[in-house]
């Protein structure tokens, strides 16, 4: 049974995660836009991804007899200047939520609920993997400088992504 703290934070990592859906399709929006097909893509398999971290969290806090309480999503950004600038703002979102994630991490140690603490490190390990997956198409950006037929290249790599069976 979880602790109403834990049952909380949970239920707050729930709402982050279906912002990062949210925001994830916003940039697909955005890619969309610029005719970069591939770079939606990319974004619409993360949004993906982030409604099934929300659902892990959804069924793991029912399976320890809590309740979910799901709250209003906050709008994201629509507006961006570049692909690279796009990614930037998709780094700092994924190392908030590893933030995040360390947070429940640290409470499920107080809270001296180790089944939480062992549930968390899926997640831990997924951060890990976000955020360097964003960071290698950050430095693949910088190296670029926008060289067209490099974007084009890209753009045609990231439309390439297939769902993580895992995620």
């Amino acid at each position: 049974m979880l602790t109403e703290k834990l049952e909380k934070e949970l239920n707050k990592q729930i709402n982050k995660e279906l912002y990062s859906a949210y925001l994830y399709t916003s940039m697909g929006a955005y890619f969309v836009s610029e005719n970069l097909t591939g770079f939606a893509h990319w974004m619409h398999m993360q949004a993906q991804e982030e409604l099934s971290h929300a659902q892990k969290l959804y069924d793991f806090i029912n399976e320890r007899s809590g309740r979910v309480i799901l709250e209003q999503i906050s709008r994201p950004p629509t507006e961006w200047g570049s692909s690279l600038e796009t990614f930037e703002d998709a780094l700092k979102h994924e190392n908030f939520i590893t933030g995040s994630i360390n947070d429940l991490v640290n409470i499920a140690l107080e809270e001296k609920d180790h089944a939480t603490h062992i549930f968390l490190q899926w997640f831990v390990t997924e951060q890990v993997e976000e955020e360097a997956s964003v960071m290698d198409i950050i430095n693949k950006l910088k190296l670029m400088k926008d060289a067209p037929g490099a974007i084009f290249m890209l753009d045609r790599e990231l439309g390439q992504r297939q769902l993580n069976a895992e995620a």
